[in-house]
């Protein structure tokens, strides 16, 4: 009885060990993959060695560091109370923060000696014209919301170029120019059905005959681009007040000028009226810039509308209003006449500039336009 008792006992202590010698040999296993797989993950920058697989901060208590411990190089997070107020509570070299409230606080602070033959950084190498206090610093004043232009990086110039000013004081007047070019190159002929100008009926953009026009009515619509050049020395604006402006619901904008533009159609031998359109001023913007000009009114607001010395507003062919009806005009030889600011609204320093006349030849089904040129009537 006594042998199997303690036969019994062998084997159990035999099973413990065996036991214990498996789980060392699996933890031993799990301890290499793992020292294996954390050097795998780690690199080194600055003199520092940093890992994916950090298990966190090393902890130390606060209280003066020892003469004779060696410096550690490796960030250390330190934990202090809000209760250490004597001079040896804090780590030499700490920088000396209050307390935010009673409870601990967490502080943490990267230690690096520095490197042998680490010189400090040149004053080229530094960022500048960042402090927002700089007396120097140009912010706020530049009224141009492009400072480069998109396609001309401007050259210093020797002397200022005309029109040159802030946005506080403009010198002398508008100037504007229509550009006959662009009316030649961009001119045709559309039909469009009447429930497709609507919204321009009631701006007054087609002839009287459309009153009594169907919605299946087909309109006869010559159409053309205008590009305006202001080369003057101040800014074109509109000639009524902020508060003034007509809301218009259909195309959902304000109309900032009864009349920008006026385009006629005259008779080639009596100079007689044939056909009349209008472009009110819903939008003047600088649509672009000669080089060396920056534009300043993108239609982003309604209260920014205007025209920089310098720059083009163009208004497409594509666009409402942007034509002459000539359904009830028969096939013959006209003058198609553009008068921008036709009357007078905004003073400028030269009239007899403001109106482009071109020939043309229309057939009753498209119009050959040609000899567009500035004329002063």
């Amino acid at each position: 009885m006594k042998l199997r008792s303690f036969a019994r006992l062998a084997l159990s202590f035999a099973h413990v060990c065996f036991l214990c010698c498996f789980l060392e040999t699996v933890c031993a296993q799990e301890a290499a993959e793992s020292d294996a797989l954390r050097r795998g993950l780690t690199w080194q920058h600055n003199g520092q060695v940093f890992s994916i697989l950090s298990r966190g901060a090393q902890y130390r208590p606060t209280g003066r560091r020892q003469s004779g411990s060696p410096r550690r190089s490796d960030p250390v997070l330190v934990l202090s109370s809000a209760n250490d107020t004597a001079a040896g509570a804090a780590p030499r070299g700490a920088p000396r923060v209050p307390a935010a409230s009673s409870s601990a606080q967490l502080r943490a602070m990267a230690r690096q000696q520095p490197q042998a033959g680490s010189a400090p950084a040149n004053r080229e190498d530094t960022m500048v014209g960042d402090d927002p206090y700089n007396p120097y610093k140009r912010h706020g004043y530049d009224p141009y919301y492009n400072y480069f232009d998109t396609y001309h990086r401007p050259r210093p110039q020797t002397q200022p170029r005309p029109g040159y000013g802030t946005r506080y004081h403009q010198n002398g007047l508008p100037d504007l120019v229509p550009d006959p070019y662009y009316i030649q190159i961009a001119s045709y002929v559309q039909r469009s059905p009447m429930y497709n100008l609507r919204c321009a009926a009631e701006e007054n953009c087609l002839a009287s005959s459309s009153r009594s026009s169907a919605d299946y009515d087909t309109r006869v619509l010559l159409r053309f681009t205008q590009r305006v050049k202001n080369q003057g020395t101040a800014d074109f604006l509109p000639s009524r007040p902020r508060y003034a402006w007509e809301w218009h619901s259909c195309h959902n904008h304000f109309h900032s000028m009864d009349e920008f533009s006026l385009y006629e159609l005259l008779d080639a031998r009596t100079y007689s009226h044939v056909a009349e359109g209008h472009k009110a001023s819903f939008c003047l913007e600088d649509t672009s810039c000669d080089p060396g000009y920056y534009r300043r009114y993108a239609c982003t607001s309604d209260s920014s509308h205007g025209l920089s010395p310098g720059c083009y507003d163009t208004y497409s062919a594509d666009i409402d209003c942007q034509w002459i009806d000539i359904t009830d005009v028969s096939p013959g030889k006209y003058i198609l006449k553009v008068t921008v600011n036709p009357r007078q609204q905004v003073p400028e320093s030269n009239f007899n500039n403001n109106v482009a006349r071109c020939n043309v030849d229309y057939t009753g089904n498209a119009a050959h336009i040609s000899g567009c040129s500035l004329t002063g009537y």
